[in-house]
């Protein structure tokens, strides 16, 4: 790939964290995690409790949930993949705080996601408001179960990245 390459990705049990790393490693990408300030309890995901963490953050739309840390170099990429588990059909409000927290004009954006049943739904649509007008941002795939290598650089080959 000529551009240079992050993937950011938020994950709570790890799916999509080994989603992150293959995808990471098939693009020769940076990997870059996003991290909340505090860290989900299984007790906060239980999506099943009108009361917990995650279904309050989903129930408003202006939640940002803090992120410890920061990507320290932004500037320096072209394409930034962002990645996330798919939470009320959308993506979980911590990546509203994370593409609030640049500017991504010129730069594309690729989404992916995993999911336990549902594809991205108004993913994009709910998330252009999150960055500048001048940035692309793509719905990318949703990358469930051990995807391979290999089927990650069959992706990339059929969107023009590798």
């Amino acid at each position: 790939m000529d551009k240079k390459a992050l993937v950011a990705y938020f994950s709570c049990s790890g799916v999509t964290k080994n989603a992150a790393q293959t995808l990471a490693d098939a693009a020769g990408a940076d990997l870059y995690e996003i991290k909340p300030e505090v860290p989900y309890t299984s007790a906060d995901l239980n999506w099943m409790d009108k009361k917990s963490r995650s279904t309050v953050e989903m129930k408003d739309p202006s939640s940002r949930p803090a992120i410890s840390g920061k990507v320290l170099n932004m500037s320096d990429y072209d394409i930034v993949f962002v990645g996330f588990p798919i939470w009320w059909y959308v993506a979980p409000t911590i990546i509203n705080t994370f593409l609030e927290s640049y500017d991504f004009s010129g730069k594309t954006i690729i989404l992916f996601a995993t999911s336990g049943g549902s594809g991205f739904g108004k993913t994009v649509e709910k998330l252009k408001g999150s960055v500048s007008a001048t940035a692309e941002i793509k719905e990318g795939r949703i990358l469930n179960g051990r995807v391979s290598k290999a089927e990650i650089s069959e992706w990339l080959k059929s969107i023009g990245l590798q």
